[in-house]
C-alpha cells in the first residue's frame, strides 16, 4: 500500500466504518486491498460542487457519484433553503431526472434527505427533460429544483443540477452560497429518513399543462394546417424526450412525425451511439437514415435531458445537411420576430437574449424589428437572469446560445428541446407554405443581412500542469494582443474580466455591465470576431471564430461560405492555435 499516499488511504478508512452501508464499505475494502489506482482516484479529493451543482464518475468515494456525496450536496441545499426562507411556512422542491443509469436512484435518495429536513417534494413518476423540471419550479411554487443528469458526458458519468424559485440555475449569490454551504457538510451530517408524506407525484396530467403552454407560442397554425403533413424524424437518444417531443409534435398538428425506434429506448448506456450529443453528426446517423427511407424534410435530435437540439434539413441539391446552433438560433429569430411583426404584436419594450460567442446575426435581425438584443455571459443561466431582472419591464421573446439551446416564451427559464422542436417545425411549415424550404429561408436571412460563419475550437491541456498552460494562453493574449490578424487591423478587446472593452481606433474604454469572467474577445477591423474562455468544468480552452460577409445573390452562397471558413483558418494559423 506504499504506493497510495497515506491521507488518500485514511480518507478510504473512513468509508469502511459503520457510517457507510455494507455494500460501500466491502468495495472499498476491496479497492484497499487490490486495487490502489482506483482507490487513488476515487478518493484523492471531494467531488466539487461547483456553481451549477455535482457531476462526476458513479462509484464509491469522496470522487465520485454516489449516495453519500449525493446526499452531503441535497444537505447543504437543504439548510441553505431553510436558512434563505426561514419566514416560509413551507419550503417546496421539485426533482427531475433523465435516463442515465441510477437517476432514478439518485432521485430517490435526493427526496429521502429533502424530506428528512422538512422540505416538501415534488417528484415525478418517471423521466422528464430538464425544461419541464424548470416549469415545474415556477408552476408549483417551489423555492428550488434538481435535476439528476450529466447531459451528454460519457455512459459512466451522472449529475446534480441545482435551479432557484425563478427556475433558472443558479446564479450569485446563491451558487457561491450553496457551494460554501456543501463544501462545509460531512456525510455525519446528512439526514437519511424518507418522510413519505412529505413528497407528492406528479404525472403525465401535469405534462399535459405544459404542453398546453406550449402550444401557446404557435404563431401559425393555418400554415401548419395546410402542410400538417410535413414529414418529421425525431430522436431522443435514448433520453427523456421521448414522449414529449413526438406528442408536442402532434398537438401542434403535424401528423407525419416518425421515430427512430432504436433509439426510442430509454437506456443510459446509449448504444447506439458514442456520444449522445446531438452537436456530435455521428448521433444524427441513425436518424438521417430513417430520413431517408421517409423522405423527411426535417430531422431533429436531442440530448438525453432534454434541454438542446440538432436538427438538419435539405440543402438545395436534395442532400441533408447539419444545422449548428447559431444557424437555428437565427431561423427561429427571425421567424418569430417576423411573424410577430406581421401580426403588429411588436409594441416597442421586446428583448432577445444570446450569449457573447453567439452570432451576431441575432443582433442585426432583432434591430431590424425594433426589438432589443442582450448580451450576457456564456451560459443559459444568464439569459434565465435576465428574463428575472426585466420581467415587468420588459417582454421576452426568445434566446439562444451556440452551444444548441434555445428557448421561446418565460414560463420555462431554461432551454427547452420541446419548445425548440416545435418551432422548428412550424417555422419549416410556414416556409413550405410560401414555397420554400427551411434551408432557403435560411439562405434568405443570410442575404437579407450577411453571412455569418461561426466554429469552435477546443485545446486540451491536462493535469495540473495543463492548467497552468492554459493560464498562460490567456495572460499571453490579454497582455500582448496581436496588432494585425489575417491581414485586418484589430480593433477592440473586450476583456470580461477586467471588465473592460477598449476601442483601439477611438483610444476609448468602456465598463462592461456583465459580471467578471476569464473571458477575452478580439474584434478585427471587418468585424470578424475571435473569443478565448477557459471551460469551467473539463480541462481545455474553447476558442470561438466568427467571420460575415454580404451575400448579394443566393447562388454565390457556398463559395461565400468556404471564404469565410478559409478566413478562420488563416485567423487561426496567424495566432498559432492548433486544435487537441
Amino acid at each position: 500500500m506504499s504506493k497510495v499516499p497515506s491521507e488518500i488511504l485514511n480518507r478510504a478508512r473512513l468509508w469502511t466504518t459503520d457510517m457507510f452501508d455494507g455494500e460501500t464499505r466491502h468495495k472499498v475494502r476491496e479497492m484497499i486491498e487490490n486495487d490502489p489506482d482506483a482507490l487513488a482516484d476515487s478518493f484523492y479529493r471531494d467531488l466539487e460542487f461547483g456553481t451549477g451543482g455535482l457531476r462526476g464518475i458513479m462509484g464509491v468515494g469522496t470522487n465520485r457519484m454516489n449516495r453519500y456525496t449525493v446526499g452531503m450536496a441535497t444537505q447543504g441545499l437543504a439548510d441553505y433553503l431553510k436558512r434563505s426562507f426561514s419566514g416560509s411556512k413551507e419550503i417546496k422542491v421539485a426533482v427531475a431526472h433523465d435516463s442515465r443509469i441510477n437517476s432514478d436512484y439518485f432521485t430517490s435518495v435526493t427526496a429521502e434527505v429533502l424530506t428528512a429536513n422538512g422540505i416538501g417534494v415534488y417528484v415525478f413518476d418517471a423521466l422528464r427533460p430538464v425544461p419541464l423540471l424548470s416549469y415545474a419550479v415556477r408552476e408549483l411554487g417551489c423555492q428550488a429544483g434538481i435535476v439528476i443528469t450529466a447531459s451528454h458526458n460519457p455512459v459512466e458519468y451522472n449529475g446534480y443540477k441545482v435551479y432557484w424559485e425563478d427556475g433558472g440555475q443558479l446564479v450569485p449569490p446563491h451558487d457561491i452560497n450553496i457551494t460554501e454551504m456543501v463544501r462545509k457538510t460531512r456525510v455525519s451530517d446528512i439526514r437519511f429518513g424518507k418522510a413519505d408524506e412529505l413528497i407528492s407525484v406528479l404525472d403525465s396530467s401535469f405534462d399535459d399543462i405544459y404542453l398546453e403552454r406550449i402550444r401557446s407560442l404557435s404563431l401559425s397554425p393555418e400554415a401548419i394546417e395546410r402542410q400538417k403533413d410535413l414529414r418529421i424524424v425525431f430522436s431522443p437518444i435514448h433520453g427523456s424526450t421521448v414522449r414529449l417531443v413526438p406528442e408536442g409534435l402532434r398537438m401542434f398538428g403535424f401528423s407525419h412525425v416518425f421515430n427512430v425506434p432504436e433509439q426510442d429506448a430509454v437506456d443510459g448506456n446509449f448504444p447506439t451511439v458514442k456520444s449522445p450529443n446531438p452537436e456530435d453528426p455521428a448521433a444524427f446517423e441513425m436518424a438521417l437514415e430513417k430520413a431517408r427511407e421517409t423522405d423527411a424534410e426535417l430531422v431533429m435530435a436531442s440530448d438525453p435531458d432534454g434541454d438542446r437540439v440538432g436538427a438538419a434539413v435539405k440543402d438545395s441539391n436534395g442532400d441533408y445537411i447539419l444545422l449548428n446552433g447559431n444557424q437555428v438560433a437565427a431561423i427561429l429569430t427571425k421567424y418569430i420576430l417576423g411573424r410577430l411583426k406581421e401580426e403588429g404584436r411588436l409594441k416597442g419594450n421586446e428583448f432577445i437574449v444570446k450569449t457573447i460567442v453567439t452570432t451576431g446575426l441575432l443582433d442585426e435581425i432583432a434591430a431590424d424589428h425594433g426589438v432589443e438584443c442582450f448580451n450576457v455571459l456564456t451560459g443559459f443561466k444568464y439569459i434565465a437572469e435576465k428574463i428575472r431582472l426585466l420581467e415587468g419591464k420588459k417582454k421576452f421573446i426568445c434566446g439562444g446560445e451556440e452551444s444548441y439551446g434555445f428557448l421561446v416564451g418565460d414560463f420555462v427559464r431554461d432551454k427547452d428541446a420541446v419548445i425548440t422542436c416545435c418551432m422548428i417545425a412550424e417555422a419549416a411549415a410556414w416556409a413550405k407554405d410560401r414555397g420554400m424550404s427551411l434551408y432557403g429561408f435560411l439562405t434568405d436571412i443570410y442575404r437579407e443581412y450577411r453571412l455569418y460563419v461561426e466554429t469552435l475550437m477546443s485545446v486540451t491541456r491536462k493535469g495540473m500542469k495543463g492548467a497552468e498552460e492554459i493560464s498562460k494562453i490567456m495572460e499571453k493574449f490579454r497582455s500582448n494582443p496581436p496588432e494585425m490578424v489575417d491581414g485586418k487591423t484589430l480593433a477592440r478587446v473586450i476583456d470580461y474580466q477586467l471588465g473592460i472593452d477598449k476601442d483601439l481606433y477611438m483610444g476609448e474604454e468602456y465598463i462592461i455591465d456583465l459580471p467578471q469572467s476569464n473571458v477575452l474577445q478580439f474584434i478585427l477591423e471587418d468585424g470578424s470576431s475571435i473569443t478565448m474562455r477557459p471551460s469551467g468544468t473539463e480541462p481545455k480552452i474553447k476558442f470561438y471564430f466568427g467571420c460575415n460577409t454580404g451575400l448579394e445573390n443566393i447562388s454565390d452562397y457556398t463559395n461565400k461560405r468556404k471564404e469565410l471558413l478559409g478566413r478562420i483558418e488563416n485567423i487561426k494559423k496567424d495566432l498559432g492555435l492548433t486544435p487537441t
